[in-house]
């Protein structure tokens, strides 16, 4: 029963990776902005480059912003 747990919540995870790779991905075809919240943090911008577990961005006060993807709670794209 405890395998069966792990595998679904692996499942779950997979698919909500899944979803933020969409919105990543959709921000960096149509360049439209992207608010990141990490750790109640929040972080906007273009996303540029999505390599790996990396993301990056670039928004009016940074030309160079990389996040891990693992660390991203939530994304919201304007």
């Amino acid at each position: 029963m405890l395998t069966a747990a792990v595998a679904a919540d692996s499942l779950l995870i997979g698919k909500e990776n899944d979803l933020m790779k969409e919105l990543l991905e959709a921000s960096q075809i149509e360049k439209k902005s992207v608010n990141l919240f990490i750790k109640g943090q929040s972080i906007g911008g273009v996303v540029t480059k999505i390599a790996g577990d990396m993301v990056e961005l670039r928004n009016r006060e940074f030309s160079r912003i990389v996040v891990r993807m693992e660390a991203i709670d939530g994304a919201a794209m304007n």
